[in-house]
């Protein structure tokens, strides 16, 4: 079916309630509206004007909907002959002005509707060429501030910082180093490890010099305990007083267990230091994992777990 001929057949549902307010002036002027009454109304009028007649489905099929086709041209003719014309033909010819005025209007409103959805689509693809494009791939690497040795067989952790989003976070290779693909020409890296301080590492990223060497400084007090549990000392109480001196007296101090039924066990001060410093002590081969320190450079939280004797 024509576009052109589909706009005739909606100018002819309005020829047709414009007939039926002549005999029916209460009659709304949307035939899409047409309930019950008014359309038996408009039957009866086509019986007692053309001689025709259709039914309740055939009228909502077609005259309250925009169905895929037209109906059939004896049906076309009649309703025509109801708005006053010869026929369908008729009818076509003589409001032929009136449809080729309208078709223009609704082609261009197309094209105002269908170019810039083009545009769009070209821009966003166009976009995402440019964002891809810009994707460089970066390697941080992380040493030691005191010896210069490269920090590796470490757990090392790393958080982006992204705008207006949560952290992005990484876990750096077994030698101690992390490879970040972004398009950022800044990045703000929070890097965590349990023998070194915590650091937050802001770059300007050159794509011509992609590997970057990070510096980390070592927190020596963790660093003491775990060489502490590894050592054989003599002077067992010159060993208490720096554990002392270096942990708070209200520290929270917790073991981690990988039982399935035992998680985590709490120590004070006290219970942490007889121990670690007994001879005999059961804490051997302690590994570090999370410390925090007051603002006098106490440990006040201390996490840790033991390995397994090598």
């Amino acid at each position: 079916m024509q576009q052109q001929e589909r706009e005739h057949f909606r100018l002819l549902k309005k020829k047709i309630v414009d007939a039926m307010q002549r005999a029916y002036p209460a009659v709304s002027s949307n035939i899409v509206e047409w309930r019950g009454q008014e359309i038996t109304d408009f039957q009866e009028e086509l019986g007692s004007k053309v001689n025709g007649h259709i039914s309740e489905k055939w009228f909502y099929t077609h005259m309250k909907s925009e169905s895929g086709s037209l109906p059939r041209i004896d049906v076309l003719n009649l309703l025509s002959q109801y708005a006053g014309y010869t026929g369908w033909d008729d009818f076509m010819y003589q409001n032929r002005s009136q449809v080729s005025s309208v078709s223009p209007i609704r082609k261009t409103n197309r094209v105002f509707i269908v170019v810039p959805l083009l545009v769009i689509t070209v821009l966003a693809i166009l976009y995402l060429a440019f964002k891809i494009y810009n994707i460089q791939e970066y390697r941080f690497c992380f040493y030691d501030a005191d010896t210069r040795e490269p920090i590796s067989n470490n757990i090392i952790e790393v958080s982006m910082l992204l705008t207006d989003e949560s952290p992005v976070n990484f876990l750096c290779d077994p030698d101690g180093c992390l490879v970040l693909k972004t398009d950022q020409a800044t990045v703000t890296l929070v890097v965590k490890t349990p023998y070194y301080q915590t650091d937050t590492v802001i770059r300007l990223l050159d794509k011509f010099k992609r590997d970057e060497m990070i510096r980390l400084r070592p927190n020596n007090y963790a660093l003491m305990i775990h060489y502490f549990s590894r050592m054989n000392v003599k002077d067992w109480q010159q060993r208490r007083n720096q554990l002392d001196r270096m942990i708070s007296d209200s520290a929270l101090i917790f073991q981690v267990y990988k039982t399935e039924y035992v998680g985590m066990e709490l120590y004070t001060k006290r219970e942490f230091i007889n121990k670690l410093t007994m001879p005999a002590s059961s804490l051997k081969h302690i590994e570090i994992l999370d410390t925090k320190h007051s603002p006098d450079d106490q440990i006040i939280l201390l996490r840790f777990r033991q390995k397994e004797e090598p």
